[in-house]
């Protein structure tokens, strides 16, 4: 393979070929970067042009096993649907692309990547879209703008711009930044997991701290959130947009030589029909406000429909389709005016104003932890299901080694009917997949589960505005409502903005009218102090650092106005205890583990059985973690446990056969029964060493916690033979 551009960038070197491969595509890009080989085809259906209002541009990112030198595992050996990571990155790459195409373009359009060869270091995301921007491009479509995407990551405090995989895993930063070389386009954020630091508290003591000072103290992993405040985002943003201006350059000198030459392609009619537009704004601007005012898309749809039919009554010459481009042009320039001029919303609210808010918690009896989050007229029902390491999901990526396990997952459903459509509830769509990635990424940073595993799924019922950010805001209090510890509060919201150009409006909260006829969508989780995740697509070009930050410290009062309405309906959380499985950790001191374990783990062994719970102890820190159907079980174990560590231990005695002790009767079993000697260990009394008569039921003899006296009749490894002495 010859090499037609080199390019040197910030911590990658990227090596592209044009023309040599995949020749009958309208453009293509074979991208080399390290030991990771992308191709990046994009072709056009020029026969066919889509009438609706939309581009119908599709992006398939796909990965084959053998570039990373492997078989597909499972039954079928070879590959079949898209992974998450690959629907994923799909969406990075259409929704980055898709800003280019001119307005009215309305070819079928279609662009694949594959990746060929995969280097473990590689950063796929990013490459994936720079082979694609190459592809569209270099191709013989009329778009002469280069998309580029930059990563950064802040590892030990510094900012790291293009970092490798391994690099990132040590971060607390993702942020994935695209754009051209002028506008900013799309922005996904996130803070890496939680950090576990040491942390010296001084503890419940096991044991009286006088015998022993360092008891009364102990270190323990603290859970603590890498949110990140909104003066240093906006600081990271400025030194990776500055890094991502500069590459779109170099990208557009270097593959200029190589751009094909463009094909004359009719574009959709643009214009208005002038004619109709004054007439529905002569007429009918009341309808437009009225429906306007109708904030459900169904009702508003149904009642443009109602008022195209009615004026096409009187005007049967008239185009539907122009009468249909003219009335939404009307409601859609009303809907602006009137926040730019007004500042005054559709629904009446005011630009910084969040809608109405109701919570419910653990409404469903059965299910381990429940919420119905409401805010205006989008309403989420988050339910949540806990379970052990062995529920968690096996995935498997093409650039790590083995199979990987995910314990926290957040899945999101979107029916029909939540927007009053007919329509068959099917499989997980691409929106569906990115909406719960982004819920999971707002609260997977604020949950240490230790070993659990924790499923969300959030069931739209009904929506008018970001839904995902009411399955954040529900998914937290489910996290609570299954009494599941985490470091902060964390809530989403939605915000938007309209701009002529010179005046602008920054919206909190927005309805499903003000996403689609406004500018930006722009959506942010965090706690009261900073931002967990963040996503962001701009439609009108571009938005300077300075508005961004006054969007975000407006987000930042709407979030906070929300986490005091979702702190009050946490306090009034009942618990679903009949159902809800418990977890609870504590230390003790190592040196009562042999206690609690007990002889062969005899103790143990009845503690879990007792409780129906689960114990697991770290020798050599004293780190206990109790699970169990239920709370009360749990509890009772526990204090179990701190009834042995708080019992002083009994001096050992050396015994020796032919002596006798006092002892008790621990347990009887069909050939004889344990006796517990005076420092704890138990021995067997045997079934013909009770009586000198003979014995058919231990139980017609002795009886558990009876007092006797026995005689140490013989050794056998660590057991200890026993007789009963006065027979």
């Amino acid at each position: 393979m010859t090499y037609d551009v080199k390019l040197e960038l910030k911590n990658r070197v990227e090596e592209y070929s044009f023309g040599d491969v995949a020749k009958q595509a309208n453009g293509s890009a074979w991208i080399k970067s390290g030991k990771t080989v992308i191709l990046a085809t994009v072709v056009i259906d020029e026969t066919e042009i889509v009438k609706d209002d939309f581009l119908p541009l599709t992006v398939q990112y796909i990965e084959k096993t053998y570039a990373a030198g492997k078989i597909p595992g499972g039954f079928f050996k070879r590959e079949t649907k898209p992974s998450d990571f690959e629907t994923l990155t799909s969406r990075i790459v259409d929704r980055s692309l898709r800003p280019l195409f001119p307005k009215g373009f309305g070819h079928p359009t279609q662009i694949t990547i594959m990746v060929f060869s995969a280097d473990a270091n590689a950063d796929m995301q990013v490459l994936a879209l720079n082979a694609a921007s190459a592809a569209l491009f270099t191709s013989d479509i009329d778009i002469n703008t280069s998309v580029s995407a930059v990563r950064a990551a802040k590892i030990d405090g510094e900012i790291v711009l293009n970092p490798t995989l391994s690099e990132l895993k040590n971060s607390t930063l993702d942020l994935y930044l695209s754009g051209t070389k002028h506008e900013l386009l799309m922005i996904e954020m996130r803070s890496i997991g939680s950090e576990k630091i040491d942390v010296e508290d001084t503890l419940e003591p096991m044991l009286d701290p006088m015998m022993d000072p360092s008891l009364g103290a102990v270190v323990i992993d603290t859970h603590i959130s890498n949110a990140m405040s909104e003066d240093e985002l906006i600081e990271v943003l400025d030194a990776t947009q500055k890094e991502l201006f500069a590459s779109n350059v170099e990208y557009e000198v270097a593959f200029g030589p190589y751009q094909k030459e463009i094909k004359a392609l009719e574009l959709k009619g643009e214009e208005l029909n002038e004619e109709m537009v004054a007439f529905v704004k002569e007429r009918h601007m009341d309808d437009i406000k009225d429906a306007m005012n109708q904030m459900a898309k169904s009702e508003r749809s149904t009642a443009l429909r109602n008022l195209r039919k009615r004026i096409l009554t009187n005007n049967i010459e008239w185009d539907e389709l122009e009468l249909k481009a003219a009335i939404e042009a009307v409601k859609k320039e009303q809907v602006r005016s009137q926040i730019l001029n007004e500042r005054v919303r559709a629904d009446g609210r005011a630009l910084t104003e969040v809608r109405p808010i109701t919570i419910d918690t653990n409404i469903l009896p059965a299910a381990h932890a429940s919420c119905l989050f409401t805010r205006g007229q989008t309403q989420a029902l988050v339910v949540l299901t806990m379970g052990g390491p062995k529920d968690a999901q096996m995935f498997e990526s093409l650039t790590d080694d083995g199979t990987q396990n995910e314990n926290f997952m957040v899945h999101y459903n979107f029916p029909g009917f939540s927007v009053g459509e007919a329509s068959p509830v099917m499989g997980t769509k691409r929106r569906e997949l990115g909406h719960g990635n982004l819920a999971k990424r707002a609260l997977e940073p604020i949950v240490n589960l230790e070993g659990q595993t924790v499923r969300l799924v959030s069931e739209i019922l009904e929506s008018n505005g970001s839904s995902s950010m009411a399955t954040v805001c529900g998914g937290y209090l489910a996290l609570r409502a299954a009494d599941i510890e985490t470091s902060d509060t964390v809530a989403g919201i939605a915000m938007g903005m309209v701009s002529d150009g010179e005046k602008y409006a920054i919206l909190s909260d927005i309805m499903g009218l003000e996403d689609h006829d406004g500018d930006m969508d722009f959506k942010v989780t965090g706690s009261k102090d900073g931002i967990t995740a963040m996503q962001m697509d701009i439609k009108l070009g571009g938005i300077s650092l300075n508005i961004l930050k006054e969007a975000l410290y407006q987000a930042k009062e709407g979030r906070s106005h929300i986490i005091d309405i979702m702190l009050e309906a946490e306090s009034k959380i009942e618990f679903n205890d009949g159902v809800l499985p418990s977890t609870d950790f504590f230390h003790i001191d190592p040196s009562f583990i042999g206690e609690i374990i007990g002889q062969a783990g005899k103790t143990i062994r009845e503690i879990i059985e007792k409780f129906e719970v689960a114990i697991d102890i770290d020798k050599k820190d004293g780190k206990v973690k109790i699970t169990g159907k239920n709370k009360s079980g749990v509890q009772g174990a526990k204090e179990h446990i701190h009834g042995i560590v708080n019992t002083p231990k009994k001096e050992k005695v050396k015994y020796e056969v032919g002596e006798q002790y006092e002892g008790t009767v621990k347990r009887i079993v069909d050939f004889g029964a344990f006796v517990e000697l005076p420092d704890g260990t138990d021995g067997l009394l045997h079934i013909s060493k009770i009586s000198k008569d003979r014995v058919q039921n231990v139980n017609d003899v002795l009886k558990e916690g009876q007092k006797v006296t026995v005689e140490i009749l013989e050794f056998k490894g660590n057991k200890i033979s026993l007789g009963m002495v006065g027979i």
